[in-house]
């Protein structure tokens, strides 16, 4: 596959290192569609850029130093896959649980569409029953 026919591989790698892992809500909106689909095993979906932002944010509150590790992509021109490992300081209501100061960490895949210059779509899956079993008996079935 040609450097052109990668571009989603980059976007993904822009959307998990500065989107997200550096909080930039500016290079999220740069490279999410105007009509951006979001569906995620914590619960939510999104729509657009904006809707994602707050998503971010929500998810902050719970785990403030919340970081995405991209452990592999698999790209197929306007669809990727990625492995991912998923971490964050226990510091507030996360999944119903105030914040204990736990780290917790768990795997996830990420399925990605895009259009030649921005992600349209993704679907998250994450082993939430990992973060359940590290939040305790207390937490439920809401992320926030």
């Amino acid at each position: 596959m040609s450097g052109a026919e990668k571009y989603l591989s980059r976007l993904i790698e822009r959307f998990y290192h500065e989107a997200w892992n550096a909080k930039d809500e500016d290079c999220a909106r740069e490279i999410l569609h105007k009509d951006f689909d979001f569906r995620g095993s914590l619960g939510p979906v999104r729509t657009g850029p904006e809707g994602f932002i707050k998503y971010m944010h929500e998810l902050w509150v719970g785990l403030p130093d919340f970081r995405c590790d991209i452990e592999e992509i698999v790209d197929a021109g306007d669809s990727a896959a990625a492995k991912m490992a998923f971490s964050g300081t226990h510091d507030g209501l996360f999944y119903g649980v105030p914040g204990t100061g736990k780290r917790v960490v768990w795997s996830g895949g990420a399925f990605f569409k895009g259009d030649g210059r921005q992600i349209t779509a993704l679907w998250v899956l994450g082993d939430i029953d990992a973060i359940k079993r590290q939040l305790g008996p207390a937490a439920s079935s809401d992320f926030v």
